[in-house]
């Protein structure tokens, strides 16, 4: 069966720098009209980054939203018409100060399917560079940690990572760790 809706009107509610919110009406498969409201996403990366077979970075920084710290690999928004590959080595390289000469991209991540349109792409990477100083953009705070992956799958376990996309990379990590 199709359950297809149909857009007959849409409408931006708010632009922002990072989040555009729209307000659609469609047609549903039964002949009925629903609104939905959700938010348009440039999409983005999160990667990986391998220091050896068993150590991986991660980066702690405090998430407003949630009024908290968070343990998180790296992430980071794409720029307009920017290939994710080339995403991915800019975030680890601004966040990390690091350059790999191996990535593979693992899989495609769409976290929030019933309000938002975004798409994360998830990269290993290995063969780690420093390259100096990490890059940070105006207002971003963020600390760097090297954590052996059996001690990152041990705070998803115990609770303290709690970051979607963090848990999702490490068990990636851990099940490709050798591929």
């Amino acid at each position: 069966m199709d359950f297809t809706e149909h857009k007959l009107s849409s409408k931006t509610v708010y632009r922002g720098d990072l989040l555009h919110v729209v307000e659609d009406e469609v047609r549903l498969p039964d002949g009925a009209t629903a609104r939905r409201e959700y938010i348009r996403h440039p999409g983005a990366v999160v990667i990986v980054p391998f220091l050896d077979r068993e150590t991986v970075l991660l980066v702690r920084q405090f998430r407003y939203p949630v009024g908290r710290h968070f343990e998180e690999i790296p992430a980071g928004k794409a720029h307009p018409g920017e290939e994710r590959l080339a995403t991915a080595r800019r975030e680890l390289r601004e966040e990390c100060g690091y350059e790999a000469r191996e990535w593979r991209r693992l899989t495609t991540l769409h976290p929030c399917i019933g309000y938002s349109d975004e798409s994360i792409d998830l990269f290993v990477a290995r063969d780690l560079v420093h390259a100096g100083a990490q890059q940070l953009d105006e207002g971003e705070f963020l600390e760097v940690l090297p954590v052996r992956l059996g001690e990152a799958l041990e705070w998803v376990r115990a609770g303290r990572i709690t970051d979607t996309k963090t848990i999702i990379g490490i068990f990636w990590a851990d099940k490709f760790r050798d591929a």
